[in-house]
């Protein structure tokens, strides 16, 4: 009689074994993370937003502006702990979902934040004051306030990563599955929307940015909001005779802004670009001349418009690489 060999691998049951590692693994860092993520919460809705309610440093729009619905976020998170903490997964993360529109709406104030932070420690001595004596409480352990403010729009990214690894990790049989599924899909959902307001904010930047830079009647009205910034800089226009002239380009998603220097000692607006021409890139047609083989000598690119045609070089060739990427996304966009 033949003596039992070894075990038989069972692939499935392998398999579940390693979502189990996995789901557990996932777990415990949900929940360390929850832990520390609470506390720094806590940090700033005791010491800062607290202390500046019952002192008045900063009257109510002003503290509005600056942390937004920070508390209300708190208070979800102190909800979402309890249910970690006894390995009620499905039933925490779902129960938190109604709380993601708190994260949406400190995505859309995030910018206004930032710049009423700026304003109050350039002109508000007390808060600037206020601001240096809490930041150098030991439990802040060397944290700005400005480096803390950004938390909850990070801590959405940890959330909807470590759902959806909960929610793969997670046999179907089980009995948080469905729940886990449901809270993944809807944290993807609101992280989405936070990232798209946060392209929109720094495109507004971009936008408010390259406005201030051009100068003179013809630049009023010129940079909108419907525009989506996608690169600046130097390349030299070559006129059919004579010598290439440097150019400042400004390329949105649908036009292409030349402009060129105002002179240095010019009394009011040195510093500044004056607008010479916009071209719609709807109706251009590009071309690279030369410059494929990524040399050192540069390159030419060729814009035919309806009644004009640019001729762009660059010395060089990476540069004008990413210029005709971007010029050739631009024009793509026709529609």
């Amino acid at each position: 009689m033949e003596s039992p060999g070894p075990s038989v691998r069972c692939p499935v049951q392998e398999q579940r074994a390693r979502w189990e590692r996995k789901r557990a693994c996932t777990a415990r860092e949900l929940l360390e993370t929850e832990r520390r993520y609470q506390e720094q919460l806590g940090l700033v809705a005791t010491y800062f937003v607290g202390i500046l309610r019952a002192k008045g440093t900063l009257r109510p729009p002003e503290r509005q502006a600056l942390f937004g619905p920070w508390e209300l976020i708190y208070g979800a998170s102190q909800e979402l702990l309890p249910y970690l903490e006894g390995g009620r997964w499905g039933q925490g993360l779902e129960g938190f979902c109604p709380h993601l529109e708190l994260y949406t709406q400190f995505a859309a104030n995030a910018e206004r934040s930032r710049t009423t932070l700026q304003e109050q420690l350039k002109k508000n001595k007390r808060f600037r004051r206020f601001v240096r004596l809490q930041e150098g409480r030991p439990e802040f352990g060397g944290i700005q306030l400005q480096d803390l403010l950004p938390l909850p729009l990070q801590r959405l990214q940890q959330y909807e990563n470590l759902a959806i690894a909960l929610a793969e990790n997670t046999g179907p049989n089980s009995p948080d599955h469905e729940q886990l599924t449901r809270a993944a899909r809807r944290i993807s959902d609101t992280a989405q929307r936070v990232h798209t307001i946060s392209q929109k904010q720094k495109n507004d930047q971009h936008l408010q940015r390259v406005q201030a830079l051009l100068s003179g009647r013809q630049a009023k009205g010129l940079i909108s909001g419907s525009r989506w910034f996608l690169r600046q800089g130097w390349l030299l226009v070559v006129p059919p005779r004579g010598e290439p002239r440097p150019r400042m380009f400004f390329l949105f998603s649908d036009a292409l802004l030349m402009a060129k220097p105002r002179p240095p000692l010019h009394l009011l607006q040195s510093g500044t670009f004056a607008c010479q021409a916009l071209y719609p890139m709807a109706e251009c047609q590009l071309h690279r001349v030369f410059g494929h083989s990524g040399g050192p000598c540069g390159g030419l690119l060729s814009l035919s418009f309806p009644h004009e045609k640019l001729l762009l070089m660059s010395t060089d060739q990476e540069e004008l690489s990413h210029w005709y990427r971007s010029l050739t996304l631009a024009s793509s966009q026709k529609n």
